[in-house]
């Protein structure tokens, strides 16, 4: 919301009809700005959901940098909602995970999905803002 206030002043000197009332007068109103397009919304929306996958994805490459408990249950959430979005990425190279000795596993393949679906999501973003009208101040 856009806060407006506007005050006026009335002199009885020049304005008898004014007399009684002579002072200032202050009215305050709210006035909304302008709201988003659809179009606005929906770029809103795509980078949301980008945001959480990726989010989730540099998760996934944490958790297995760290070992952590595969028993556990938000590992396991982690793991199995990015299997699907690491799966087309999966023997681009011929290397997809570097594993140590102490069980700490890097997924190239999951780093690889990680910039794939930055770019998938520069590219929706992109498109939709080729419609897009600039904003014009009245």
């Amino acid at each position: 919301m856009t806060y407006e206030r506007t005050t006026t002043t009335t002199d009885p000197a020049t304005d008898p009809a004014y007399a009684p009332r002579a002072g200032s007068v202050t009215t305050e109103r709210e006035v909304a700005g302008p709201t988003p397009s659809a179009g606005d919304v929906l770029r809103r929306v795509v980078a949301i959901a980008f945001g959480i996958l990726q989010a989730l994805l540099i998760l996934r490459i944490i958790l297995l940098l760290l070992v952590a408990n595969r028993d556990n249950s938000v590992v396991q959430f982690v793991l199995s909602v990015t299997d699907p979005f690491v799966e087309p990425f999966r023997g681009m190279f011929q290397l997809d995970r570097v594993s140590a000795r102490n069980g700490s596993v890097l997924d190239v393949a999951a780093i690889v999905a990680l910039i794939g679906w930055t770019l998938v999501e520069a590219l929706v973003l992109a498109v939709l803002g080729v419609f897009r009208r600039p904003y014009r101040a009245a």
